[in-house]
């Protein structure tokens, strides 16, 4: 028996996957004028502006860590510059107090062997006479 038109049973439509572009994506081919469907499949030149606006993310992307790897890197060389010479700076200091005590020491040493000399010559007078 023949169906009536308004009772036909649909044919069913493929549905196709969504397009998903991050929100940089969607930046990036806006500034450079394109637009790509909200489907999939794409086309081999959709494809190819898809690819090289993901490309251009990628090395984005990694420019600005190389950038801060880099000033991480100054960063702790700057330190470890200002603590050796904090370091320096002290052991300056520590040399010059050292070579202060050496020069009394040595000072000292010398008044102590004029005394000890001139003891032994007078002990020496003594015991002759």
């Amino acid at each position: 028996p023949p169906r009536p038109p308004s009772q036909s049973v649909p044919t069913p439509v493929p549905i196709s996957p969504q397009l998903c572009l991050t929100e940089e994506e969607k930046q990036l081919l806006a500034q450079e004028g394109v637009t790509l469907p909200s489907t999939l499949p794409l086309t081999q030149a959709e494809e190819r502006i898809l690819k090289k606006v993901r490309r251009k993310i990628r090395n984005k992307q990694s420019a600005q860590d190389s950038r801060r790897r880099k000033k991480e890197y100054l960063d702790g060389l700057e330190s470890r510059a200002a603590a050796c010479s904090a370091q320096n700076q002290e052991l300056r200091k520590k040399v010059q107090e050292l070579e202060n005590l050496n020069r009394s020491l040595l000072q000292q040493l010398q008044v102590l062997i004029m005394q000890t000399s001139n003891k032994t010559a007078q002990t020496g007078t003594c015991v002759l006479v």
